[in-house]
């Protein structure tokens, strides 16, 4: 690495020749295909921006300047320009190496934390606008993609940015993909602002062209509105400029000069403008160009050929896939069945049911609050939509679910990938909340499966549910046992006993079940105690007439939980034994009310927040013998368990 070893600030770029700037180019696609192979990534859309960054880096100076990322999954050249390279950088998603995205508590160069689309442009006015009020000379940039303009925030900040601010640079960074190809008006308007030649002449020199045509000189003396009129009557004007700011491009993405030259004088514009620029996803790697969608954000693989490691014989399916499957086989059943996917088709499965059934598949952009009402007008007319969403961008819908689908008591189902840990994307894309924000809506019904027959047998339940009702399960490979043929429908709020038991009894929700298991068989061998373990099923409704049942003859419940303790599915066990005047011990487990960081792999995670085996067993214990002097088997007087 002739330069990327040396640059430890990004004014270190500053000085290198256009030669230099090429070479520094190809040695950081190299970094990132290398790190990402071994340690997977959003590789396509970082390989997409290389000349890109190096321009911003050349013409602006972070952290005095500011720029914003619109999710940041393209910010790992960012990373490497400011002075993150190195064994950070080679332990990129993994415990102990830098995050995949852009992190205020990482660097004082990264002054905007993301992982969601759609915010950058909002953080970017309101910095601006404190810049105003500060009366600073700084430059503030937003870096955004294509597909952050289907995402209803970004459309909030651009109505409001001439109204806040005098000087804003957006750059426009069009790929035409977000994580599966844009869809939408908007993504076909972009594509019309490329392929109109007459458009960016105009654009280009507006002035020159009125020269030319006859009138066109007395045009140009009638000043800037003429000359806007003019050219409005001669092609549409740009949608940007009708929000007043000005519009410049498309121009190309990958030559850095000539990015330096128009970011040079954007940098210098007295009013908010826009530069559109063109850039290809994944360039310099043919196999993410081949295959955008899947290198969009992978797992690790084979840089020859960029294929993932194959599985494992008998390896179980992922949740995701056995998803995917349900829907299909439902919906060819039902054709009032719909799929809903806001801009994941791949991530969700619901591709399948997309190549199976088109006309009953929906991708609505990167527009959770949108799709979320979308489903609920169709509910009205008879559909049964399903949405699959990730559980941390469901949160972004929030309102919508509560005053659109539970208050009007529609039949929705909400289908949560990635409930629980994310663990290499880290705290933006874990869903550990979603308990929580849901069990306080009046008319919800939400579940989570043991394993995957549960799940196909829970998404049965829920489409023939009357009401609002959610799956919640995990990202990754499931337990691996066998899918009955006919998937039965689930008694609402009624959960399963697994493993009777009268000393300690063991209440868990989805995959900690196989946790409480493996610990009720290990604390009833090494303790003489009777463990029980019921699979909750139901986060919300309760079995309440089961848990009244253990409470009357437990010494302790147990709650296990994939999810934060605070307001979880713990906290309701605790506040229906409250109701029901118990005061039976209740000891939660449950991930601690604070953001979990990203490490390499779940276990990771869970050995250092006091949720490995070891610790869980021994948290149970401490609990069950400081009830009594006489539950400790260590205890002088003697202890007769359970037979």
């Amino acid at each position: 690495m002739a330069y990327l070893e040396n640059i430890k600030h990004p004014d270190d770029i500053k000085t290198l020749s256009q030669e230099g700037l090429e070479v520094l180019a190809e040695e950081i696609r190299e970094t990132i295909i290398q790190v990402t192979s071994q340690n997977g990534g959003h590789i396509g859309p970082n390989l997409g921006v290389v000349e890109l960054t190096l321009a911003l880096h050349r013409v602006f100076s972070t952290p005095q300047d500011s720029f914003t990322f619109d999710v940041s999954h393209q910010g790992y050249v960012h990373k490497l320009l400011t002075g993150r390279y190195g064994e950070g950088f080679q332990k990129l998603r993994k415990t102990g190496g830098v995050s995949g995205f852009l992190s205020r508590s990482e660097s004082e160069h990264d002054c905007f934390g993301a992982g969601h689309a759609g915010t950058a442009l909002s953080a970017a006015v309101g910095m601006a606008t404190a810049r105003d009020l500060l009366n600073s000379e700084d430059h503030v940039v937003a870096v955004l993609g294509d597909a952050a303009f289907t995402c209803g925030i970004t459309m909030e900040a651009l109505n409001n940015i001439t109204s806040s601010t005098k000087r804003l640079i957006i750059v426009l960074n069009d790929n035409e993909w977000s994580i599966s190809k844009n869809v939408g008006a908007l993504a076909h308007y972009l594509n019309e602002l490329i392929t109109t030649p007459t458009y960016n002449r105009l654009h280009n020199d507006l002035e020159s062209f009125l020269k030319r045509v006859p009138g066109g000189e007395s045009i140009i003396r009638f000043g800037s509105k003429a000359k806007k009129e003019a050219k409005d009557f001669l092609v549409p004007s740009s949608l940007f400029e009708k929000y007043g700011i000005r519009y410049i491009g498309p121009i190309d993405g990958h030559d850095i000069g000539l990015l330096t030259q128009y970011l040079e004088f954007c940098k210098h514009s007295p009013e908010p403008i826009i530069l559109h620029t063109l850039t290809k996803k994944g360039k310099g790697y043919e196999v993410a160009i081949k295959n955008p969608e899947k290198f969009h954000g992978t797992g690790p693989f084979d840089r020859e050929t960029g294929e993932s490691a194959p599985k494992k014989p008998g390896t179980p399916p992922n949740y995701q896939d056995v998803f995917g499957k349900a829907m299909v086989r439902f919906a060819k059943e039902d054709k009032k069945i719909v799929g809903i996917t806001a801009a994941m088709p791949a991530g969700t499965s619901l591709k399948m049911l997309q190549q199976e059934c088109p006309e009953q598949f929906f991708d609505i952009g990167i527009a959770e609050e949108h799709g979320v009402i979308f489903a609920a007008g169709m509910a009205t007319k008879g559909f049964k939509p399903v949405c699959g969403i990730y559980s941390t961008f469901l949160q972004r819908a929030f309102d919508c679910i509560m005053h659109d689908v539970c208050l009007q008591d529609l039949d929705v189902t909400f289908c949560m990938d990635r409930a629980g840990l994310s663990p290499n994307d880290g705290p933006t894309h874990h869903g550990l909340f979603d308990i929580a924000y849901l069990r306080c809506i009046p008319r919800t019904v939400v579940m989570q499966p043991k394993d995957e027959d549960e799940l196909v047998d829970m998404i049965r339940t829920a489409i023939d549910y009357k009401g609002p009702s959610f799956v919640r399960y995990p990202r990754g490979a499931a337990v691996g046992v066998t899918i009955k043929d006919t998937p039965k429908t689930l008694p609402i709020g009624k959960a399963e006993v697994l493993r009777p038991g009268k000393d300690i009894i063991l209440w868990a929700l989805g995959p900690m079940v196989q946790d409480a298991l493996g610990l009720a068989q290990i604390i009833a061998e090494e303790y003489g105690l009777s463990v029980g373990v019921v699979n909750a099923r139901f986060a919300k409704p309760l079995d309440i007439d089961l848990l009244q049942e253990h409470a009357q003859k437990a010494s302790l419940i147990v709650t296990l939980e994939d999810h934060v303790r605070s307001g979880g599915f713990g906290s309701a066990v605790l506040e229906a034994l409250q109701e029901l005047k118990l005061n039976t011990p209740v000891e939660l487990i449950g991930w601690p009310d604070k953001f979990v960081s990203h490490g390499s792999s779940i276990a990771d995670l869970r050995q250092a927040n006091d949720l490995s085996p070891e610790a869980m067993q021994a948290q149970i214990m401490q609990r069950f013998e400081a009830l009594s002097p006489l539950n400790s088997p260590t205890a002088e007087t003697a202890f007769t368990p359970s037979s």
